[in-house]
């Protein structure tokens, strides 16, 4: 990589944000002021070709401009990158998908002499006395650091996950300026509901600046999961961690588009994998990571998948675990009257007689419907559309049933980390019999898979009480 490339700064002012993601927005409003102009006095058809042209042309310069930028602007194209909600026409949408996926993985690197300053500050001496060997080419790049690969002297590899200097102020520079990108966002998907989304990226910023508390919450899911068959958690290196810089042990495995070119068996195996690390942590342990973002997960060649980045972790009381599981068993049963009360229990409904039995059915089976269903089921895009239309980017006609209806503070995220999962089993074509699965937490059950009779005869299930307290 081109030193050049590698020792720009992270610009941290808001003057300076501004004005870069201006560009960004404005480079987006002129290219669709493009497409009107451009169609003027042309066949329908024609007019047809130039739009979507247009369009996609907006919409890579607006993936070029995020992907020039780092913190909340950055995370807002990742967030993009497996969220689509009927936003994008179809036309478009593959190749859009493509340029987003890149920003999961990698992002304008920082020179490495900044970065060892930074290191040596957090942990205090020069980075000799902590690693034996420091690899300085990062292994990946994300929104706000770069982790590298390095050896302990006892041995060990680790990963170190240090944050760009400055990126706390740029972060919050960014959501004070997230109206620019709302208005570039609108102009080339209408019916995206930019103001939620801008609130989703703003809740998850703050709390993944604290690499303490990710240090944290990291060490609760390694005890969890520690000896687990097929889900591993990285253990943290409690002493070599800080505020900016993170330090867990190595898993080599391979990535989310690597495991998208893999054969179906082997991809819903993955899946399987990955719907009970969030399901089960959710709707069993109490526990879970809150950000299944497709980057964070790696296969390795022996078949376990490791998670990753947990900057938002979240715990779930057990009344509001029954409340969920009371709504799936009404529709694992069909049984929309129990439906409609299990809704009114939890506090979905504000004002129960607002909304009928039939009428709140649809949302809840959007969400619900495919871990509920006793079949096998393949998890496609327009069924992931419908369920980010009804909760996590409103558009259209949903609008009208969700002014009657509320989210209790403490599903917001569970309900969201259930549909993103939904996203991400979606972009690996995966299909499977998810109520066998979820059986086991929603009726305490037995397993109904080979992935579930192996934990359940495994070391680990013997450790653990896999009923919920």
């Amino acid at each position: 990589m081109a030193r050049d490339a590698m020792d720009k700064k992270v610009p941290t002012s808001r003057a300076v944000r501004t004005a870069a993601l201006g560009r960004v927005a404005a480079g987006a409003v002129l290219r669709q002021a493009g497409v009107k102009v451009a169609t003027v006095g042309r066949s329908e058809e024609k007019k047809k070709a130039v739009m979507d042209r247009k369009q996609a042309e907006a919409m890579k310069a607006l993936v070029n401009g995020l992907g020039t930028m780092r913190g909340a602007a950055l995370k807002i194209g990742q967030a993009l990158s497996i969220v689509d909600g009927g936003i994008f026409p179809d036309e478009v949408r593959e190749d859009f998908q493509k340029a987003l996926a890149k920003l999961r993985d990698s992002a304008p690197t920082v020179g490495f002499d900044k970065m060892r300053k930074l290191i040596e500050s957090e942990l205090g001496g020069k980075l000799g006395d902590h690693f034996a060997v420091f690899d300085d080419t990062p292994i990946a790049s994300a929104s706000i650091g770069q982790v590298y690969r390095a050896r302990l002297h006892d041995g060990r590899e680790v990963c170190v996950k240090v944050q760009y200097p400055g990126i706390d102020k740029a972060v919050r520079a960014d959501i004070k300026n997230m109206a620019l990108f709302s208005h570039a966002l609108k102009l080339i998907a209408p019916a995206l509901d930019t103001a939620a989304l801008a609130a989703e990226i703003r809740d998850r910023v703050e709390e993944e600046l604290d690499y303490e508390l990710e240090a944290q919450n990291q060490r609760a899911a390694a005890r969890l999961f520690r000896g687990h068959p097929f889900i591993v958690v990285p253990d943290v290196v409690t002493a070599l961690s800080g505020q900016r810089v993170l330090v867990t042990e190595f898993f080599d495995g391979r990535g989310f588009e690597a495991v998208k070119l893999m054969d179906e068996q082997t991809r819903n195996r993955v899946a399987e994998i990955i719907f009970r690390f969030f399901g089960a942590g959710m709707m069993r342990y109490g526990q879970f990571s809150g950000d299944p973002h497709p980057g964070n997960f790696l296969v390795g060649d022996d078949g376990r998948v490791a998670f990753l980045d947990f900057g938002l972790y979240k715990y779930i009381d057990d009344s509001s675990i029954e409340d969920l599981l009371v709504i799936q068993r009404a529709m694992a049963e069909n049984d929309a009257a129990a439906v409609h009360s299990g809704l009114a229990s939890a506090g979905f409904l504000p004002d129960p007689d607002a909304v009928d039995a039939d009428e709140a059915l649809p949302i809840v089976e959007s969400v619900f419907g495919w871990m509920t269903t006793d079949a096998v089921v393949r998890i496609t895009p327009e069924m992931v559309n419908d369920a980010l239309a009804n909760t996590i980017v409103p558009t259209g006609d949903s609008f009208g049933l969700l002014r009657k209806q509320s989210v209790p503070q403490e599903q917001l995220v569970t309900l969201r980390t259930l549909v993103m999962v939904m996203a991400v089993l979606g972009q690996l074509s995966a299909s499977g019999n998810w109520h066998a699965i979820a059986r086991e937490w929603q009726y305490d059950q037995a397993p109904g898979t080979e992935l579930g009779r192996i934990e359940a005869e495994s070391d680990w299930a013997a450790a653990h009480t896999l009923a919920r307290a």
